[in-house]
């Protein structure tokens, strides 16, 4: 050995020689407690449809829901997010707000087969609406102080069946104060709402467009929103949506938007969640399905990064994979 390696005092291998020494210096922990796992729930019964575009994906009615919840929340996974399919579909989405939707009913029963589970919900109108835009769409864009109504009526349906928190993912202006104020009045005070808060126009979107038949008839969703180049408007977005009474905020998509999650968890102390979306789950599958990587290898860095950048929870549709390849 040559006298200067010799004298190189700070060798930082010498931690990562084996397994044990790794996880002792372990800076970030993924564990199933950050995880939630998105539903896509359906009327009927005993019905499970698979989603071609996101493989183990599938549509659940009631009944097939309770029970894969039930399995997930025993593998450590605290919550769920539930997303509705109607029976029909009409301009204003009425469906959203229906005590009999898909949603209403999962929640209720969730929250007597699990009551410990954490039970979040989509709040948005694009699935429920003919145009398959996420509000009251005419003259070809959507009506932002038009739809807030309609998705306050949403919010407060989800809120009476016993969900947790609601998560109002529809971008317009207003709809966080909206909801807690129709929530507040309605005497659910404690009921949570999570604000998508930095919800980009993204591609990465196209197979849960597929699985919630939610895919616009025309035109796209730039109008209402965010614009992907932008990062310092994602945290005007994020404050708005405390200042109006959001109790956790979340970025969306997740991976190419890491820098915003940081500056995120850098700017606002909380809770901010990360979804790690339909596309970016889709991709990793098709990958490892030609054995091109290693989905569980990849599938916990990528859980782990997202951590690592700053989210306290990811919603991934691995959720239910990586709580069983954690616990080992």
């Amino acid at each position: 050995m040559s006298p200067r390696l010799a004298d190189l005092r700070v060798r930082p291998r010498r931690l990562r020689r084996s397994e044990a020494r790794r996880r002792l210096v372990r800076e970030t922990v993924l564990t199933p407690d950050d995880l939630v796992m998105p539903y896509f729930v359906i009327p009927g019964r005993r019905r499970r449809e698979p989603v071609p575009s996101m493989p183990g994906v599938e549509r659940l009615t009631v009944d097939e829901l309770v029970r894969e919840a039930a399995a997930l929340f025993r593998l450590g996974v605290p919550g769920v997010i539930l997303f509705g399919l109607p029976s029909r579909k009409d301009a204003t989405g009425s469906e959203a707000w229906s005590g009999s939707g898909a949603v209403q009913q999962g929640v209720r029963a969730l929250k007597r087969a699990v009551p410990d589970l954490v039970v979040m919900t989509d709040v948005c109108l694009c699935e429920y609406t003919h145009h398959g835009h996420c509000g009251v769409f005419h003259g070809g864009e959507v009506d932002n102080d038009a739809t807030l109504p309609l998705l306050a009526k949403a919010a407060l349906s989800h809120a009476r069946a016993g969900a947790d928190l609601v998560a109002p993912s529809d971008m317009m202006d207003g709809r966080v104060r909206a909801i807690r104020r129709a929530l507040d009045r309605a005497g659910f005070a404690r009921t949570g709402i999570l604000a998508y808060a930095a919800k980009y126009a993204s591609g990465f979107y196209g197979p849960f467009r597929e699985a919630a038949g939610s895919t616009p008839r025309s035109g796209d969703r730039r109008g209402y929103q965010m614009d992907p180049p932008n990062a310092r408007e994602a945290m005007r977005e994020i404050a708005l949506d405390l200042e109006e009474g959001a109790d956790a905020v979340m970025v969306k998509p997740a991976l190419a938007y890491m820098d915003v999650i940081r500056m995120a968890r850098e700017r606002f102390d909380a809770p901010l969640a990360a979804y790690n979306v339909s596309g970016e789950y889709a991709m990793v599958k098709a990958a490892a399905a030609r054995g091109w990587l290693d989905e569980r290898r990849v599938v916990l860095e990528i859980l782990t990064g997202l951590k690592r950048a700053g989210a306290d929870f990811i919603l991934t549709y691995h959720a239910k994979d990586a709580a069983r390849w954690l616990r080992g």
